[in-house]
């Protein structure tokens, strides 16, 4: 659980990268926390709540639902190095955590078995699941015919402003990073629009129909220090870099 720091030489040597199998996409912190301030406006009461982030990576997520939780577990199929992580886990072949039946499954799933995870996250969960999805993802006849038209989700929560998110690291849309392509300082960016898809347990919420309600701009709001950790070495501009673009 998060804040028993896992500080073994097994989660501490391991620095690799993700196999490129594997989903690599940090979620900024101030895109969950929308999240958590949208379920908790609705009345869930998190703060007497336990949570399973079953994707954790490197922990950008499971950080700030700790805020709003009374407890988190953080697991992931690959160690990333995060010691805050409970440990390594396939949440799609793992029954012996799955008894813990936690309050809420919430997560940014892998892309191509997203709804693997919606569907075992809803046999598990006593109170719900929410994942961070792009917002085609509710697209599809045959996702459709599989999961929406069996087990609607209960709240669809597109985000209005973009949400930056790039494989294998977390960066501050705010802070210029170098692109070594053009030799120039860019802000980072995003074409891709994303959204909080929320399933909840308790039919009585929406009556058993979707609501669509958008997540207004928030992120500078949701923003905490220390969210971002120090840019990579290959994301630094080379010496002189910043003075060129200067002149």
């Amino acid at each position: 659980m998060i804040g028993r720091q896992n500080r073994s030489s097994a989660v501490m040597q391991q620095r690799a990268p993700a196999p490129d199998a594997l989903d690599d996409f940090p979620t900024p912190p101030w895109a969950t926390r929308a999240l958590c301030k949208f379920l908790e406006r609705e009345g869930f009461d998190l703060g007497q709540q336990s949570c399973w982030e079953p994707a954790c990576n490197r922990g950008h997520m499971a950080q700030p639902l700790a805020e709003h939780f009374a407890e988190i577990t953080a697991t992931d199929i690959f160690d990333y190095g995060w010691p805050g992580m409970d440990g390594v886990c396939d949440f799609l072949g793992a029954p012996g955590l799955h008894e813990r039946r936690p309050g809420w499954v919430i997560t940014n799933p892998p892309f191509k078995v997203a709804d693997q995870f919606i569907q075992r996250g809803l046999d598990v969960a006593r109170e719900g699941v929410a994942v961070f999805v792009r917002t085609s993802f509710v697209e599809g006849a045959e996702r459709y015919r599989t999961l929406f038209s069996v087990r609607p989700e209960t709240f669809v929560l597109p985000f209005v402003e973009r949400v930056p998110i790039w494989r294998g690291v977390l960066l501050d849309p705010d802070v210029p990073v170098w692109d070594a392509e053009t030799h120039a300082l860019r802000k980072p960016s995003t074409a891709t629009s994303y959204a909080w898809l929320v399933w909840t347990k308790d039919k009585v919420v929406g009556a058993d129909r979707t609501i669509f309600e958008r997540i207004p701009p928030c992120r500078a709001r949701l923003t905490r220090p220390g969210d971002y950790p120090p840019l990579p070495d290959h994301l630094r501009p080379p010496e002189g870099g910043l003075m060129g673009m200067l002149q």
